[in-house]
């Protein structure tokens, strides 16, 4: 959420963050509605004063035996709480159609993010290796999976419809030992604090991290209980120092979680849904991160590199880009995506998103930091990458290490979490 103050100073920086990320907001009328909440305000000040002005005079006019006037007092008094409490009435509606036209605009793109379309505005940034080269024609991950018994798509989808995965025997298991690999490689290298947040979180945390109230449909809602299924882990860790106020001193914070990830959004039809493309439930490990807000570019750097570490580490080839106006999600000031090459669909795939969203998450969600003891309290600064998602990294991994006979080499740091060196039926 930006500051309304930012917002009634710079109209015109606000009107374009919504234009070059393709976000409706009715910024106009937001300004109208705080226009006349401070005139209202001014007007309930001054009727408070008169109030209390009025009332300590009419004690003085009675002991005066000055009744008449004291009565017109009185009189005067009533009209102006009649009018107080009808501002007051008025306000509770304006104040809730702030906050809904506020929490409806996107945060401001930093100065490097060119404004435009993907396609021809995303810039690549760094580069990993070459794609891999093969004496034979390459498959890709969804006849390497089925021709080794990893995965049985047919079966997951009869369990729940189309989008839905599942892993069997070293399938599952290189699942699970990728997961422990990432954590580990994050906690151990990298100094993260491993969490394992629920799942299912309150309307207020998926308002704190952007996805609600504008992105309600793409998630799925237990509504007896008003309750979501989280898209993905930065929603509920970004919301464990939700209404907190931290110390400077322990700044940066780096949280590191896995969790299934649940979106109802299916992309388009055909061979962008091929095998594990893109599904309704995935494993993700997340990184996620609370800084000072002159350190968060630097820290976005920081956590890119984090992310990249891990494909590095596997024998990946990827690029990273940054992503132009129209890619970067509604709360991002500037994102990142690390796109890993999967030699037999021949395309690559983004496994993660390293983002910066400056204080915009934690003004949603009421995270700030004292400098000293009793300095004044300042909002933290967000970030977070996917450290990174299955199952597009299993895409790339099983793609990229696949033998002339179908099976699959284990790269060598995953070895000890599968306790076998090949994939094989």
């Amino acid at each position: 959420m930006l500051d309304l103050k930012f917002i009634r100073d710079n109209p015109g920086a606000v009107r374009r963050a919504c234009q070059v990320k393709r976000h409706e907001a009715d910024v106009d009328r937001l300004l109208a509605l705080d226009r006349e909440w401070r005139e209202a305000t001014a007007r309930a000040d001054e009727l408070r004063g008169k109030i209390k002005r009025a009332s300590q005079e009419i004690g003085g006019l009675m002991k005066q035996g000055q009744r008449d006037a004291a009565e017109a007092q009185k009189a005067e008094v009533a009209v102006h709480k009649a009018e107080l409490e009808s501002i007051e009435k008025a306000e509770t509606g304006r104040r809730a159609a702030m906050d809904d036209l506020l929490l409806r605009i996107p945060n401001i793109p930093h100065e490097l993010v060119k404004a435009g379309p993907e396609e021809e505005f995303n810039e690549e940034v760094h580069r990993f290796g070459e794609p891999k080269q093969f004496a034979f024609e390459p498959k890709d991950h969804v006849a390497l999976a089925e021709g080794l018994g990893l995965i049985d798509f047919k079966r997951g989808a009869r369990l729940g419809g189309s989008g839905f995965i599942l892993y069997t025997g070293l399938g599952a298991r290189l699942e699970r030992g990728l997961i422990n690999y990432m954590i580990d490689l994050h906690v151990q290298r990298h100094s993260y604090t491993e969490v394992s947040p629920p799942f299912v979180v309150t309307r207020q945390v998926m308002t704190g991290t952007g996805q609600l109230p504008k992105f309600a449909e793409d998630m799925y809602h237990v509504t007896e209980d008003d309750l979501w299924l989280i898209p993905t882990a930065e929603v509920p860790v970004t919301n464990i120092h939700r209404d907190e106020i931290l110390s400077a001193d322990d700044l940066p914070i780096k949280y590191v979680a896995y969790t299934p990830c649940f979106r109802r959004e299916a992309g388009s039809y055909g061979k962008e849904v091929r095998g594990l493309t893109r599904v309704h439930q995935f494993d993700k490990v997340e990184i996620v991160n609370f800084t000072l807000p002159e350190k968060s570019w630097e820290q976005l750097d920081t956590l890119r590199r984090e992310a990249e570490t891990v494909l590095e580490s596997l024998g990946l080839h990827y690029r990273t880009v940054r992503l132009s106006t129209e890619g970067m999600t509604f709360a991002s000031a500037m994102t990142y995506d690390l796109e890993v090459w999967a030699p037999g669909s021949k395309r690559y795939y983004e496994v993660s998103s390293a983002s910066c969203f400056t204080d915009f998450q934690a003004r949603r969600a009421n995270i700030r930091f004292r400098r000293q003891a009793e300095a004044k309290p300042e909002f933290v600064h967000t970030l977070n990458a996917s450290g990174v998602a299955l199952p597009r990294l299993v895409i790339a991994l099983l793609e990229t290490w696949q033998r002339a006979d179908g099976t699959i080499e284990v790269p060598a740091p995953l070895r000890p979490y599968l306790g076998v060196d090949s994939l094989t039926r």
